[in-house]
């Protein structure tokens, strides 16, 4: 069964002109000529290394869309104004919509880069009419995937100048290249990834008793462990210290246990 809803809480920013591909390849995380095979997820990162803004990368026409939370896209929209400079690149808002659903894709839709659990997006100028025909999707089953496949949401698990890409999942999830070349953020990426071994990452666990808000300390044996973020139907995501996460772990009232113990 296809079933979907539509998404208001993504925007979209289109960025054209001959050297669209080019200035993006520049910037962000990923291989923009993989566009050519379908969206791409990518992040834009600090010259530090620091996650500032994720989004989906999507081939359209001579331009390229880049779907992101809406609430961050006039803050992406202008840091790409600052890496502009005499790139031949326009970019704008776009009007279109974001639809989400599962199931058999409509016509015009596309699968969701980071996981198939994930299903398909569309981008519309009516998202009514789209989803004349479709069979509706509470938003807050599409959530709760997301929570169970460990996928990060802006804002939530991915913060802007704290958190770090690989610890958030971004190579299982298909959204860093390591062999595209420079990009902002590149070296400390890359020395993440050969030079060092993560101590610290997103993981998935199971939260037993009354989940606490997202952003809440978890203990180990009354010592600092990490933070519980998304929690749903039971299932959550949290950022530990690997070193320190073990045995008994809880979160305000909760009992957290990683879904790997």
């Amino acid at each position: 069964m296809t079933r979907g809803f539509q998404a208001t809480d993504r925007a979209l920013l289109r960025v054209s002109g001959p050297e669209t591909r080019e200035f993006l390849q520049g910037l962000v995380s990923n291989d923009v000529r993989r566009l050519d095979q379908g969206p791409v997820y990518a992040a834009l990162l600090s010259p530090q290394g620091k996650y500032l803004f994720d989004f989906l990368l999507v081939a359209d026409g001579d331009g390229v869309l880049l779907d992101v939370k809406a609430d961050r896209a006039a803050a992406l929209r202008q840091r790409l104004g600052m890496y502009k400079l005499r790139a031949k690149v326009a970019i704008a808002t776009d009007p279109r919509m974001v639809v989400v659903g599962e199931g058999a894709p409509p016509v015009g839709a596309l699968a969701d880069p980071r996981d198939p659990g994930l299903g398909w997006r569309g981008y519309v100028e009516d998202a009514a009419g789209f989803l004349a025909g479709i069979e509706p999707l509470d938003p807050l089953v599409h959530e709760a995937k997301r929570v169970a496949l460990a996928v990060p949401e802006t804002g939530v698990e991915l913060r802007p100048d704290e958190s770090y890409i690989l610890e958030m999942g971004f190579e299982r999830l298909g959204g860093v290249d390591f062999r595209k070349g420079c990009y902002v953020g590149q070296e400390v990426t890359a020395r993440m990834k050969h030079k060092t071994e993560l101590r610290k990452g997103l993981v998935a666990v199971r939260v037993e008793g009354a989940p606490p808000p997202p952003g809440t300390e978890i203990l180990a044996a009354g010592k600092p462990a990490g933070t519980l973020f998304s929690v749903a139907d039971g299932q959550g995501l949290a950022h530990l210290r690997f070193d320190r996460a073990q045995g008994e772990l809880s979160a305000g009232t909760a009992r957290v246990v990683r879904a790997d113990s």
